[in-house]
């Protein structure tokens, strides 16, 4: 949990690229954490990183709808059509 709160504090101090590595341990570190998938898929996006970004946003997607978390399906669902095939 550190890592996570540490990610969002670099984010916020608008330090996106030195957050990506803890939010990427958040995501190794726990296989179904849908909310480190989300943000690190969305800062990567920010980054230009669209590439990297897309499978971690299709994962926390997959997290969503097994989780039965509603909203952020309809948000993932929406990041992933920008994005295209």
């Amino acid at each position: 949990m550190f890592r996570f709160s540490l990610a969002q504090a670099l984010v916020a101090e608008g330090r996106g690229s030195d957050a990506v590595a803890h939010y990427e341990a958040c995501v190794a570190k726990k296989s179904d954490w849908m909310m480190a998938r989300i943000l690190l898929g969305k800062l990567l996006l920010q980054l230009g990183r669209r590439d990297e970004a897309r499978p971690l946003l299709a994962a926390a997607l997959q997290l969503a709808v097994d989780q039965h978390h509603e909203d952020p399906e309809r948000e993932l669902r929406a990041l992933l059509a920008d994005l295209g095939p």
